[in-house]
């Protein structure tokens, strides 16, 4: 491998990631992977690159960075202070970057995250079959932390070749302050009879006491039915769970554990997980029900958009896989 990215200054808590670690449940790992997986894709294809190659997620403020070998690069996700040798410089499209180059990111104006792709993509190691980080085991990406000053992250030792021309997203995507979720009720909801309404018809804020393992909600009290449990045996959990603790306050699950001992209310639908991802505290957020067949065709609908996407982007071409 070639170091193809110093990180000069690490903003605040920058990790490599990619689509996750799906695979490891059963060894009580968690996914991980890129919370707003809709940008991190579009990273990829914007440099040619596989979708499940590893970008680096920025969260709130983003890194300084200098650049070590030739590459292509795209920065998508929230809108920050794109700057390439101190010239502004687009987000949702590839430019070239050359040896020497300094690339920096500000504050996030709109949105929470965003994602940074580079040729053949961040060239970590493999951990159980992902290059995501996994802070709360040290597992993944850059030494299992997240990234500090003096950091060098590696490319493929191959030299990919780069775009003939630069990419574009035709549109760019908006990270709305007031935030609306589609969720299916349950697993749990049989123990909600009375607060699922009020659920459904509440608008909750994001608070401050939220991270990659999942966001606390405040708002409205949901409460149980007489005799429900405040907890249960710990059982499965996935992304999108919204669980409800004994105050009453939902906790929507992310992508840092694998098990919970809460009741959950509802989970959100696959398609619209990546919008939590951009969420920031002082957000608001409503859950509009959906039963679980439309719940599914909504997500066909969306991998059907994804796959329309790539296509566009790719004009043809065929995106390149990640190798060490």
């Amino acid at each position: 491998m070639k170091a193809g990215l110093r990180i000069l200054s690490p903003g605040l808590g920058a990790t490599v990631q990619d689509l996750g670690r799906s695979h490891a449940r059963h060894l009580g790992v968690p996914p991980s992977g890129a919370l707003d997986d809709y940008a991190h894709r579009v990273a990829n294809w914007l440099v040619g690159n596989a979708a499940t190659c590893a970008t680096l997620e920025m969260t709130v403020i983003g890194p300084q960075v200098e650049i070590l070998a030739p590459a292509d690069i795209a920065v998508t996700g929230a809108r920050m202070d794109l700057r390439l040798n101190s010239g502004a410089q687009r987000q949702w499209t590839s430019f070239r970057v050359q040896p020497g180059d300094v690339l920096e990111l500000g504050l996030a104006e709109n949105g929470c995250r965003s994602y940074l792709a580079v040729t053949g993509g961040i060239a970590v190691p493999e951990m159980l079959g992902s290059r995501s980080t996994y802070l709360g085991g040290m597992l993944g990406g850059f030494k299992g932390r997240a990234l500090a000053g003096g950091d060098l992250l590696p490319l493929p030792r191959d030299n990919r070749p780069l775009l003939e021309r630069p990419r574009c997203l035709p549109w760019t995507p908006l990270y709305p302050d007031n935030i609306v979720l589609r969720a299916i009720p349950g697993p749990h909801d049989r123990f909600f009879r009375q607060g699922l309404d009020c659920f459904f018809t509440s608008t909750f804020t994001f608070s401050p006491r939220s991270n990659r393992m999942g966001c606390r909600l405040s708002g409205p009290v949901v409460s149980r039915d007489p005799g429900a449990p405040a907890s249960i045996v710990s059982e499965p959990v996935v992304a999108g769970n919204i669980q409800i603790p004994a105050d009453g306050q939902p906790i929507l699950l992310l992508r840092e554990q694998t098990i919970g001992g809460y009741t959950a209310i509802a989970t959100v639908i696959s398609a619209d997980l990546w919008r939590i991802g951009q969420a920031k505290p002082g957000d608001t957020v409503r859950f509009v029900r959906v039963a679980l067949a439309e719940g599914q065709h909504l997500s066909l609908e969306w991998l059907r958009f994804l796959a329309d996407t790539e296509r566009l982007l790719a004009g043809g071409a065929q995106h390149d896989p990640c190798t060490g």
